[in-house]
């Protein structure tokens, strides 16, 4: 399961999270988002994708399942190949659907991880992740230290936030 919340970040945000939690790492990752054959991953609010960063990861993500976070069930498989996982869906019959470019902040903070996200044609975000949805709460204290309310919360993804934008 994957417990998070997002946030649009905010001036001031940065400083505050450098005194608070500990930088863990920096890296990119290039996600190449996939459409389903047979169902329209929009209507069922699922996603596949392939993630490249320092290692090749395949992720399915299920429907939202929390009205106040991303809530969500979440699969991960390694890959040792990106081109045999790109080849290995093609011939299921998923088709390309998009490329999200991100560079990644990590911080730690007790049982948390905090995201700080810049998205390439998207801008800057904060995601505070948590474990177990019993911890759901934790998010919120830490946003609220960050400078956040609950009602800032953006629940749509990075790629529905791109699709949103490119609408408009």
């Amino acid at each position: 399961m994957e417990v998070e919340a997002k946030f649009r970040l905010k001036e001031g945000v940065i400083e505050k999270l450098e005194k608070l939690a500990k930088f863990v790492e920096e890296k990119e990752e290039h996600d190449l988002y996939f459409s389903h054959p047979c169902r329209d991953f929009a209507k069922t609010d699922e996603a596949l994708r392939l993630r490249i960063e320092k290692r090749v990861k395949m992720t399915y993500k299920g429907p939202k399942v929390d009205c106040e976070t991303k809530t969500r069930e979440e699969v991960n498989v390694l890959v040792d190949s990106f081109e045999n996982a790109f080849k290995l869906l093609e011939l299921l019959g998923f088709k390309k659907f998009r490329w999200v470019k991100k560079v990644r902040k990590i911080f730690a903070l007790e049982n948390a991880m905090i995201c700080l996200d810049h998205v390439e044609g998207l801008g800057d975000f904060i995601e505070i992740e948590v474990q177990e949805f019993s911890d759901k709460e934790k998010i919120f204290e830490i946003a609220e230290m960050l400078g956040y309310s609950r009602e800032e919360s953006i629940r749509s993804s990075y790629l529905e936030l791109i699709l949103e934008k490119e609408k408009n």
